[in-house]
């Protein structure tokens, strides 16, 4: 006899299994409602198509939806699916395929001849098709015809300069070289440097914080700053890596009590804390060991490492006379490298005099570029321009300028003469050798009217 196969039971009919597929049905349409809602699904067809790699509708692929039951499409079926395929078609252009989904992206970029056009992009070959004429050009093509649209980014920057051109009108001479470099963010510098004035004060110590001190004094600290910057300048080291040094020193100093044989290390471990701030390759901590005496050892460079982040919050971001000087030497006019070494032998050597902690960073360096223009004999020492700039007048400045003029005079026959030394070689200009600022008498530092 046969072997009887029993056949599998049907599949029961009736609301008991129609509702689970319902509920499936019901829940796919609410999530594709919702992603279209917040534009994640870009051209949704209206029609079942197929679209090949470069967007186009296959028309002869179409499947025309047809009633299965009556066996053929009617002619009004017919008519109407081919309204549905047209509709599906105009959708189609401008669908671009990337690696897991369809995105539609259309900018308006602005050429140089004045005339806008529409642009499709696609993320994966990095071809350009333009939606009038359907022609492709490539990157290269792009930046042959238009160097600003050769990226999304740049096209959006020129819309950025477009609309901000009141403010380009306005703006300060003294940024009208950068307007095309991105690096020197015209259109935020001058709120940054307002910014800066207004925190500054948090980079200023009491102008009396020695007194607190039981066995250093203001002679050790000098001593301290003068060996720091040869190190500075052994290790060929940013010049904001010295300014955030002394500030680091004054700032913990005004703080912590300090032993006379512990400053030598809380001095090189305040440079270490720069330069991982400040440099991009910054020496390790075997580096300043070896410069130190042999008592000291890199574990307790670590340990006052660890004490001075505490003490100061880990508050590093503070402004310091040096990126105040770089505005303001740029707002003196053309570039001009004596005075620029000038102005920073100057204010290196008042980094060395603990009197001159009462003034600002703001302060000394206006006053660095004042004294340094009236070192080398400029027709106007104080211009409307600068005042405008730095916020103080001509006045303002001669106090901390007076200063200035005397260390100048005795940088060469003072016992710390590092700085002296440094600005005495052709790299600066020599500029320790010019003869000091003559500041009440001296007929060309007068105000500019």
């Amino acid at each position: 006899m046969g072997q009887i196969v029993s056949k599998p039971a049907a599949a029961p009919k009736g609301p008991a299994m129609a509702a689970p597929n319902q509920k499936a049905l019901v829940a796919n349409k609410n999530s594709r409602k919702v992603l279209e809602d917040i534009g994640n699904v870009v051209g949704v067809l209206n029609a079942k198509c197929n679209i090949n790699k470069d967007g186009v509708l296959e028309r002869s692929r179409v499947n025309l939806v047809v009633n299965a039951n009556k066996g053929a499409s009617s002619s009004t079926q017919q008519s109407q699916a081919e309204g549905v395929v047209a509709r599906a078609e105009t959708k189609a252009e401008a669908v671009v395929w990337g690696n897991k989904q369809r995105r539609t992206i259309k900018r308006r970029a602005q050429y140089a001849t004045g005339t806008q056009k529409d642009t499709v992009i696609s993320a994966n070959n990095g071809i350009e098709t333009s939606a009038q004429d359907g022609t492709l050009e490539t990157p290269s093509q792009l930046k042959a015809r238009d160097p600003r649209a050769q990226s999304l980014t740049s096209s959006l920057t020129a819309r950025s300069k477009d609309a901000c051109r009141d403010f380009h009108e306005v703006l300060s001479s003294i940024d009208d070289g950068d307007l095309e470099n991105q690096l020197a963010v015209v259109e935020y510098v001058e709120d940054i440097y307002k910014f800066y004035r207004k925190i500054e004060n948090m980079s200023c110590v009491p102008p009396d914080y020695m007194t607190e001190q039981i066995e250093i004094n203001e002679k050790m600290r000098a001593i301290l700053i003068d060996w720091l910057i040869e190190v500075h300048l052994k290790f060929d080291l940013m010049p904001e890596t010295l300014y955030l040094t002394v500030n680091i020193i004054d700032r913990y100093l005004s703080v912590q009590t300090v032993t006379k044989g512990k400053l030598q290390l809380v001095g090189i471990t305040a440079m270490l804390i720069a330069c991982k701030y400040e440099e991009i390759w910054p020496p390790q901590v075997n580096d300043f060991v070896g410069i130190l005496p042999q008592e000291y050892t890199s574990e307790q460079m670590v340990a006052v490492e660890h004490t001075i982040l505490n003490r100061l919050k880990f508050n590093l971001t503070v402004p310091t006379p040096y990126v105040f000087l770089v505005r303001f030497l740029k707002a003196a006019g053309p570039p001009d490298k004596a005075m620029e070494n000038l102005a920073f032998f100057l204010v290196e050597l008042c980094l060395l005099h603990y009197t001159m902690i009462k003034y600002s960073p703001s302060m000394l360096a206006a006053a660095a570029v004042y004294t340094a223009q009236c070192t080398l004999r400029k027709d106007t020492c104080w211009s409307k321009t600068l005042a405008l700039h730095t916020g103080y007048s001509e006045e303002d400045l001669k106090e901390c300028a007076h200063f200035m003029v005397n260390f100048h005079m005795n940088a060469g026959r003072n016992k710390l003469r590092v700085v002296h030394r440094k600005y005495s070689i052709p790299f600066f200009g020599c500029v320790a050798f010019l003869a000091p600022a003559n500041l009440p008498g001296d007929d060309s530092c007068s105000s500019s009217n």
